[in-house]
């Protein structure tokens, strides 16, 4: 499996009004493979005169698509989950290919989580009330309007699944940007739609860069809404681009979320399974537990659990199914992480696994060492900032209290993890300043709503939640006599 995923067409168009169309610029851009570093595609894109023709198609659509029944949507929702699934191991190649994630990551979870999403949205729309009485007035819950979406590189189907999915359940159309990194997922995505029969104008997607495509979507005054998801830096943007039009903002951002262990916590089931669960995708996940909080006085067995986790990791090509953790995303993200695992080292914490540099073998491709530190404070800039890689902090702390202040005295607040016995997990869960909470390894939670506290965002995503995103809100005085 080398080159172009074999089914990937239409890298050079975009999907607009039904059709897949020549952009209006010349400008394009290489694909790289991140274990290889070479070019495996080149895609068009796109500049503000491809948005307005997208936008326009999606506002013309959205007239006829919002009047849809909800059982006209449930089927729809069932031809796209139908189309998404003959395309799962396409989905799998794409996102080997343009982002690194090893073959069993991305079709096994990566590929699979756009079928979940379309199955949460439809489940949340067939049993939805979008209209009751109270009092004298009638309350209804109608199709916002036109979303721009702009999607990440690291999770890119869920990601795209969970905007478009409850987008499409709640009666709007869209606009969708996905990152330059990881286009070809992507366009397979809008393939599926297409296959499936999304009427013309719902969906459309346009290819480029932030600068170009995202701050035109962003700020456009034909668009009733945008859905973002990425850094906190590029978040600030958008708002800022989005505040003269007074358009609803829903940002699911940055993170750098506690792994609190309890001090009755199994130490050797609970660390051994976080270190090595929060390298999966090369640490690419903003709800990773990168900052793992330990007693004081059990950091040195903590970190020797810790370090046994990250052992049992197996980096290196992502083609081979024996692989866990392949090659971060692109040349930037590889040369931030060796950036801030310096500055682990230059203030002092403790170097328990990993390092700088490449791992031995592995000379070509952004691959990156898996990296615990231990004995760090929470002042320290590994504590402090987003490394969005394997890196693993231990930082000690006195008591309860003392934890969850550690864990609350940070910008960010999407996730966040409590092994322990399960009152007290509960109890701690509850002080801490943070959009999700897994006690004692829970996995996620399709239906739970999904986004952060702080800096890391607002509005939510997934199940009920995110599906409401989506709708504005009518009293109708009167209507209820």
């Amino acid at each position: 499996m080398t080159g172009t995923p074999r089914t990937v067409q239409n890298t050079g168009r975009f999907f607009i009004d039904g059709k897949w169309v020549s952009p209006l610029g010349t400008d394009t851009l290489d694909v790289i493979n991140p274990a290889t570093e070479q070019p495996i595609a080149t895609i068009a894109m796109g500049g503000p005169a491809d948005v307005d023709v997208a936008v326009a198609a999606a506002r013309a659509a959205f007239a006829t698509y919002s009047l849809f029944s909800v059982e006209e949507r449930l089927d729809l929702l069932e031809r796209v989950r139908g189309a998404l699934r003959t395309r799962l191991e396409e989905f799998g190649e794409a996102i080997t290919l343009e982002m690194g994630a090893p073959r069993g990551l991305a079709r096994a979870m990566q590929s699979e989580m756009g079928i979940y999403h379309v199955t949460t949205a439809m489940e949340v729309l067939s049993t939805y009330e979008f209209e009751y009485v109270k009092d004298t007035a009638m309350i209804v819950r109608e199709p916002l309007g036109v979303v721009g979406m702009i999607t990440p590189w690291n999770w890119p189907i869920n990601q795209l699944a969970c905007k478009v999915a409850p987008a499409l359940a709640a009666g709007c159309t869209m606009v969708v940007k996905p990152s330059e990194v990881s286009p070809l997922s992507a366009i397979l995505f809008a393939e599926a739609l297409e296959e499936a029969g999304v009427p013309a104008g719902v969906f459309n997607l346009v290819n480029g860069d932030g600068l170009n495509v995202g701050a035109h979507l962003s700020s456009h005054p034909d668009v009733d809404m945008v859905s973002f998801t990425g850094s906190t830096r590029a978040g600030i943007e958008v708002a800022r681009n989005a505040a003269p039009t007074v358009k609803r903002v829903a940002q699911e951002l940055g993170g750098k979320s506690a792994n609190i262990i309890l001090d009755d916590a199994c130490f050797e089931e609970a660390i051994c399974r976080d270190a090595f669960e929060m390298c999966l995708n090369s640490g690419q996940s903003c709800n990773a537990g990168t900052r793992m909080l330990v007693p004081h006085d059990r950091m040195e067995e903590a970190a020797g659990l810790a370090g046994s986790g990250i052992d049992q990791l197996v980096v290196g090509d992502p083609q081979d199914f024996g692989t866990t953790v392949g090659p971060v995303a692109s040349e930037a993200q590889w040369h931030k992480i060796q950036e801030l695992i310096q500055a682990g080292i230059d203030e002092g914490a403790t170097l328990v696994r990993g390092g700088c540099g490449r791992p031995d073998g592995l000379d070509t491709g952004f691959y990156v060492r898996p990296t615990l530190f231990a004995d760090v404070t929470n002042d320290m800039r590994i504590a402090r900032e987003e490394i969005f890689g394997p890196v693993l902090v231990l930082i000690g702390y006195e008591d309860d209290d003392d934890a969850v202040a550690i864990a609350n005295d940070t910008p960010y607040g999407l996730s966040g993890y409590v092994p322990g016995s399960h009152d007290r997990a509960l109890a701690v869960a509850r002080r801490m300043r943070t959009g999700a909470i897994h006690l004692n390894g829970a996995g996620p939670d399709l239906h739970a709503p999904f986004g952060g506290y702080k800096q890391s965002g607002n509005g939510r995503e997934w199940g009920r939640h995110g599906f409401e995103e989506y709708l504005e809100l009518k009293a109708l005085m009167g209507a209820g006599s």
